[in-house]
């Protein structure tokens, strides 16, 4: 059974790539050139990095590492090097998934950026929110929406443009699921407040605790809006990417401070490099574990 090894802290890389790769299908008519894509479930980060030279005490450290990893085995906790402190305010380590649509059946109609549902399913939404539906007849209906009112517990406005759409049954509105691109969240204390910056990171935590083991690193693209809970935990909304890979279990833990990915080496041959100085040089690439 793979086991966390936990990485060296110093030096920090001298370089980096950090790269996401997503599955896309494209076909291409013969006839008129027009183009569809279907995006598929796999996406993922990796990364190819190069530490700086260092002496054989430093360098002791990270030829442990790599092998008690003993290649592709074993995993660590890894992120985008250059990145390694989030620029937005949000004053607390973490923040716990909180859906506030969860509704799995209803008829929805849509009509330019407005969604009606048969059922009383947005009591709880908020500006801001970002909610994801499925089983819309046209496709281009059925995604993440962000939505910018809330009109009643049956009808929100969203910043997206739909296709004329009338009660259509067995839909779906739901946040924190597989497919998403945002993420409803609440503080996780009484006195958390601030921002998370486009350009920030996320950890999606596998568990309802601080130390729960990394599920998804995401890259947060669109400025995160709060609503202040007086004497409670503020709710939080933030859109991101890529798109959940699975849902998220409401309760657990998603990381603000210090997020990481889960990630193991993409090579299970490793070496280095050392002059007649005894400086090494260590290179890697590696890539996050689905």
């Amino acid at each position: 059974m793979s086991k966390e090894i936990t990485m060296p802290t110093s030096p920090n890389f001298l370089s980096s790539t950090f790269t996401l790769t997503r599955a896309i299908g494209q076909t291409v008519s013969p006839f008129t050139g027009k183009q569809r894509t279907q995006e598929y479930d796999m996406v993922l980060w990796s990364a190819q990095v190069t530490l700086p030279p260092m002496k054989r005490s430093v360098a002791a450290n990270w030829q442990s590492w790599f092998a008690r990893l003993k290649g592709s085995t074993n995993y660590f906790k890894f992120t985008d090097p250059d990145a390694l402190t989030n620029q937005g305010t949000y004053d607390e380590d973490d923040l716990i998934a909180t859906p506030r649509v969860t509704d799995t059946s209803t008829a929805l109609s849509f009509a330019t950026s407005t969604i009606t549902s048969g059922d009383s399913i947005f009591g709880n939404a908020l500006v801001g929110d970002y909610i994801f539906v499925t089983g819309a007849t046209n496709e281009d209906n059925n995604g993440t929406h962000k939505i910018s009112a809330v009109t009643s517990a049956t009808v929100v406005v969203t910043t997206s443009t739909f296709t004329t759409e009338s009660n259509t049954a067995s839909c779906k509105v739901q946040q924190n699921v597989k497919g998403a691109t945002g993420l409803s969240l609440t503080a996780s204390t009484n006195s958390a407040a601030g921002t998370i910056a486009v350009g920030d990171y996320l950890g999606v935590l596998d568990a309802a605790s601080t130390t729960g083991t990394p599920k998804q690193l995401l890259l947060v693209t669109e400025l995160s809006t709060q609503t202040t809970v007086s004497g409670g935990l503020n709710k939080i909304s933030v859109g991101t990417e890529p798109k959940l890979r699975a849902d998220i279990t409401s309760g657990h833990f998603v990381k603000f401070a210090s997020p990481k990915g889960k990630f193991r080496l993409d090579s299970n041959i490793v070496e280095w490099s050392a002059n007649s100085n005894s400086n090494y040089t260590f290179s890697f690439s590696c890539t996050e574990v689905i």
